[in-house]
């Protein structure tokens, strides 16, 4: 308590706090804008029915992961998720094309275009998800909210506004990153999981037949979700680096001895997000007149489905990692720098070395992931709950809260440490792996 009235204290660390807060009940308010010519009785309704329908999945998917309300057709329906989706285009396309990787490594300038680049691939990724909403919610003649149609005008106007919404966000994630704490974006998809879990968790309790041990159920594997999230998150193998001694003159240099540290969790979500993706497709096809049976093969708690989607987790962990961290490189890196690792001959045998240790790593990476990312489906299966619920307990919902929350508290460590402050949790954010 005491090292969290030391935040307040300080006068810049303060103001980023409101600053914040103040940008995130600006991007909340956008949620109780309806689009235009659409009412809100009737945008409730049509979400009741969208959450017993075909599309009820895919769009719980898409908000628990951005905070959009889709189903709703508000200002704000799409959320962050064009801009994330621009974001990991590029972010594959700068290993893959010799032209962007080249501008990755130009420093600030360099990262600058490319978060140019990311904002323009936005707005095309707008505009299709902005149809996607009209034709499955507004002009779909099961939910009444158009039912004698409209014009291309107006259609016109609801993608506009729809687009006009997601680049609102979007600068207001650059606003809280430059003048609040924390990366923006990050701190609006965590708000946006965590605003809609209070309804979520009424509707449930509103049903159960024992709401009370279902709320002591859920607390409990809740707290035990998040205390393996959070030990896996900064879990890490660490490589002991030597760096080799020069003389300059009459001088030594170099010597000294660091780590080369490597994320149990290395590729964070996207496995997972990847591996939803490619399981919208059976859904899809499940929903095809005749094709119930596959649909029911792939159904979410059968085991072809787990099988396939824990085997499509493990390969994209892999991919990932392979794409993001190339052994070679970093071997070639530290033999420029003259660094070594001991034991290992630089060159060839230490990049052999590091795609060992990395795949080892690696393993026990995927395996979490596949642990965390089925959790909701046995939760749903076995305690009847909401998939809303399901999602704050495994998935991408609990790693990214999680996430988030570890990187606020090391800003603020960061910021009290910079002002000899002990910090904002003792031994907190990066410290606890120096103290081993």
């Amino acid at each position: 308590m005491l090292q969290a009235l030391n935040v307040l204290r300080i006068p810049e660390l303060r103001k980023r706090i409101l600053t914040t807060f103040g940008l995130l009940a600006v991007y909340r308010l956008g949620f109780q804008i309806p689009l235009p010519g659409l009412n809100l009785a009737a945008i409730q309704e049509a979400a009741d029915k969208i959450a017993g329908s075909q599309l009820g999945g895919l769009f719980g998917i898409m908000n628990a992961f951005t905070g959009a309300g889709i189903g709703s057709a508000v200002l704000f329906s799409l959320g962050v998720m064009p801009y994330i989706s621009a974001s990991i285009i590029f972010s594959l396309l700068v290993k893959v094309v010799p032209q962007l990787e080249a501008l990755s490594k130009e420093g600030a300038a360099g990262q600058r275009k490319i978060n140019q680049y990311t904002r323009l691939a936005t707005i095309p990724i707008c505009i299709l998800q902005a149809i996607f909403v009209l034709v499955g919610v507004v002009y779909n003649p099961d939910f009444g909210l158009m039912p004698g149609g409209a014009s291309f005008l107006y259609s016109l106007t609801m993608v506009i506004a729809l687009t006009a919404g997601t680049m609102f966000i979007m600068w207001l994630g650059e606003q809280i990153t430059e003048h609040g704490i924390g990366n923006g974006i990050s701190i609006i998809i965590m708000c946006g999981i965590i605003s809609s879990m209070p309804a979520a968790m009424n509707q449930t309790l509103s049903v159960a037949e024992n709401p009370h041990q279902l709320v002591v159920t859920l607390s409990a594997m809740w707290i035990a979700t998040v205390l393996v999230v959070v030990y896996i998150t900064r879990g890490q193998r660490r490589i002991p680096i030597h760096q080799a001694k020069l003389m300059r003159g009459r001088k030594v240099m170099g010597g000294s001895k660091h780590y080369l540290p490597l994320r149990v969790n290395q590729a964070g979500v996207m496995p997972i997000i990847f591996a939803g993706a490619l399981f919208i497709v059976p859904n899809v096809i499940g929903s095809l007149p005749g094709m119930g049976w596959f649909g029911q093969a792939f159904r979410q708690d059968g085991f072809l489905y787990l099988s396939m989607y824990t085997a499509l987790i493990f390969f994209f962990s892999f991919f990932w990692v392979r794409l993001m961290f190339q052994p070679s490189e970093i071997a070639n890196n530290l033999k420029e720098h003259g660094s070594f690792v001991p034991g290992i001959r630089p060159g060839k045998a230490t990049a052999d070395y590091l795609d060992f240790v990395l795949n080892r790593v690696t393993l026990a990476g995927s395996a979490f992931l596949a642990v965390i990312a089925v959790i909701p489906t046995i939760v749903t299966a076995n305690l009847n709950v909401l998939p809303m619920v399901a999602y704050f307990l495994g998935g991408t919902s609990i790693l990214i809260v999680v996430g988030v929350a570890l990187d606020l508290v090391d800003k603020l460590n960061s910021h009290l440490l910079m002002r000899n402050y002990e910090g904002f949790m003792k031994g907190g954010g990066s410290g606890w792996a120096s103290r081993k």
